[in-house]
């Protein structure tokens, strides 16, 4: 590489344009010139200096992503890269959407990167129920927490600590509050990227990176209305059920769906009760969904 050349990470991405943070600590803006590149939040880029200002030349190898693919169909979305922390929030009002827990839960396990879920807005009430104690007997940490106490908001911090996490969930939830609570200058360092590189106030279109107490870092990302995990193969949906997962191997058949084939070790699980009737349905819905995006998005 050249004097002029460095390597950083993207710690704020609006389009083509955002903030990398370099060896040294600096901040300097970046631009993805052309068509061909782009980056997420999350994302180590490699740049030339020109003029104070990062120009990348290329986006490093992720070791992982987190990738959607729209309802609607179409191209499939980058979130966030790298990533190693991912926290479900649900609360109990808005009532909790437990298909979309097992959703990012599902794209938690592909990536991979550890999960889990927050039980917030515990002022207000813990959601409660199977579906709880499901998700804790597979290995899922549950956290409860309250942002407006202040209480169990510490255990999160720690859970998130010495990597990249990010929180994720149904509008209304509290993310927002939870992110102000772990991070109490958010705002204030949310308002000098906007000022840095001219990103203009952030709303709701900006990805920013912030520093948590516990030495981790939590990235903000403007809401998702509804997630689906994106695969190329739906196949490989199987893998995102972790209970599933583990018993794959004693299936009749290598390539089996857990859909209808005979010596079945799901289906036969799901009869015992060592799989839940409500994850299997979530892993019904979720591959009938991805089988249909995939199908739509062949050539005809």
């Amino acid at each position: 590489m050249t004097d002029h050349s460095l390597e950083g990470l993207v710690i704020a991405a609006h389009g083509r344009r955002g903030l990398l943070e370099v060896r040294d600590g600096r901040s300097l803006p970046y631009v993805l010139p052309g068509r061909g590149l782009a980056a997420v939040c999350g994302d180590r880029l490699a740049c030339e200096l020109v003029d104070g200002r990062a120009i990348c030349r290329a986006v490093l190898p992720r070791t992982s992503e987190l990738r959607r693919q729209p309802a609607a169909g179409g191209r499939t979305e980058v979130i966030a890269a790298n990533l190693t922390h991912l926290a479900v929030v649900i609360a109990t009002e808005p009532e909790p959407d437990l298909e979309l827990v097992d959703r990012y839960l599902c794209a938690a396990e592909l990536m991979p990167c550890a999960a889990a879920v927050v039980n917030g807005k515990a002022d207000l009430g813990t959601v409660t129920g199977e579906a709880l104690e499901a998700w804790r007997r597979i290995g899922y940490p549950v956290l409860t927490v309250s942002a407006r106490r202040g209480s169990g908001v510490a255990g999160l911090d720690r859970w998130l600590s010495g990597g990249i996490g990010i929180l994720v969930g149904q509008s209304g939830v509290g993310k927002s509050s939870l992110l102000n609570t772990l991070v109490p200058e958010a705002g204030l360092a949310t308002g000098e990227i906007s000022g840095s590189t001219g990103l203009g106030r952030h709303t709701t279109t900006a990805s920013v990176m912030h520093r948590l107490p516990g030495g981790g870092r939590l990235i903000d990302t403007p809401g998702v209305r509804g997630f689906i995990p994106a695969l190329q193969d739906p196949v490989r949906l199987r893998d995102g059920f972790r209970e599933m997962a583990a018993l794959a191997p004693r299936c009749h058949f290598a390539d089996c769906s857990h859909r209808h084939e005979p010596r079945c070790a799901v289906l036969a699980a799901l009869e015992n009760g060592e799989v839940t009737r409500r994850r299997y349905a979530s892993y019904r819905a979720m591959l009938a969904a991805v089988e249909r995006l995939s199908a739509s998005a062949r050539p005809r």
